[in-house]
């Protein structure tokens, strides 16, 4: 476990470090988070498709690094993988980076603990799922992953504080978060004009109930404290 938190600690930093003193590297992560700033899944598409050969690569860069940086939405990298590269090959990348997005934010909570979790997160977001893992017992995380409402990467970063092995987790995260990448991206890989707009406004309110939905339960909790 020591051997491996070092791993861990000496790749964030590196990761880090490099934006400063590889010019290369910070203008692509300057793109990545305009990217996803723009909460519009054709311009990730027309980013990661600039990359030519590379680009399935890259989208499976863009969704691990999204997993870490639990905020940023996954779901535009998978309408952008079936936008570009067809329904069933985008869901079956979506499906395979968000496997391993998932896995490392298990393993990052399970070496390094809830303080960097907590970093790399929210405390109170990681506080609702742990609730959530107390009600639903030894099915929490396949209930989780079925329920679009609840943070994909907060839950991967929960289950690694706990006693969960990590086999019976990475099964559950498969077998749940896959009909909703089918779904995705079967839709995304339709999208046209108009329905392009319809589906990116569904999402973002989908998002921002999620988020009111939170904030409320934040804001019960400090009052009852």
């Amino acid at each position: 476990m020591k051997s491996g938190k070092i791993v861990i600690i000496s790749a964030l930093i590196l990761a880090f470090a490099a934006y400063f003193v590889i010019p290369p590297y910070e203008n692509f992560i300057d793109m990545t988070l305009s990217a996803f700033a723009s909460g519009d899944f054709r311009t990730m598409r027309d980013f990661v498709a600039d990359y030519g050969g590379y680009a399935a690569a890259v989208s499976f860069f863009l969704m691990i690094f999204q997993s870490i940086a639990a905020p940023l939405p996954a779901f535009i990298i998978t309408l952008a993988n079936a936008n570009l590269f067809g329904w069933w090959k985008g869901a079956l990348l979506s499906w395979s980076s968000a496997m391993a997005g998932a896995a490392i934010c298990f393993y990052i909570a399970r070496v390094l603990g809830r303080e960097v979790a907590e970093r790399l997160t929210s405390r109170a977001g990681l506080q609702s799922i742990d609730r959530f893992f107390e009600r639903y017992g030894t099915h929490s995380v396949l209930i989780a992953r079925l329920l679009p409402f609840i943070s994909f990467d907060l839950v991967s970063y929960a289950a690694g504080l706990t006693s969960m092995k990590f086999c019976p987790f990475f099964i559950a995260t498969g077998i749940g978060q896959l009909p909703a990448t089918i779904v995705y991206s079967y839709v995304g890989g339709m999208l046209t004009g108009g329905a392009q707009m319809l589906m990116m406004g569904l999402l973002i309110l989908f998002a921002l109930s999620a988020l009111i939905v939170l904030m409320r339960q934040m804001y019960r909790e400090k009052h009852k404290s």
